[in-house]
């Protein structure tokens, strides 16, 4: 009995694996990772780990970022980020099929107002999985995104 329950136990957890990595596909040649889930292709070169930009630097260099074949890249937005953190992981909390990563800040495109005055950008941290908001003229990590189309 004891056996059978181990088995059983295997069985679902290494299904629940197989599962969970199935999500995201990477391709080697064009350094992306296709995104299942949301059926978004994610940039994955080594421009994610070295690049740092600030907001409106960081939005040129996706809309003119040509990569794997692709020109129509852009900075995601919060949800679109936010969607790769792996709340379950640390440094980095990003699923390791991506081969880029750095325990760092990534911008995103959506902003954040604290009043009339000041705008913010949001970021998501890959050391946790956090988002939080930071001076758009500050320097961040940049990964683009396109719709897998």
């Amino acid at each position: 009995m004891k056996k059978s329950i181990f088995s059983l136990l295997l069985i679902v957890g290494i299904s629940a694996n197989l599962v969970a990595s199935d999500r995201f596909v990477r391709d080697d040649t064009k350094e992306v990772v296709i995104d299942r889930a949301t059926n978004l292709m994610w940039q994955d070169n080594n421009d994610t780990i070295t690049a740092k930009k600030d907001w409106l630097v960081a939005i040129g260099y996706c809309e003119n970022l040509t990569l794997g074949g692709y020109s129509d890249w852009h900075l995601p937005n919060n949800n679109e980020l936010f969607g790769l953190a792996d709340k379950s992981r640390v440094h980095p909390a990003i699923d390791p099929v991506f081969k880029n990563v750095i325990s760092g800040e990534y911008f995103s495109s959506s902003i954040y107002c604290s009043n009339e005055e000041d705008y913010d950008a949001l970021y998501v941290s890959f050391n946790n999985g956090d988002v939080d908001n930071c001076y758009m003229g500050l320097s961040r990590y940049v990964r683009c995104v396109r719709d897998n189309d």
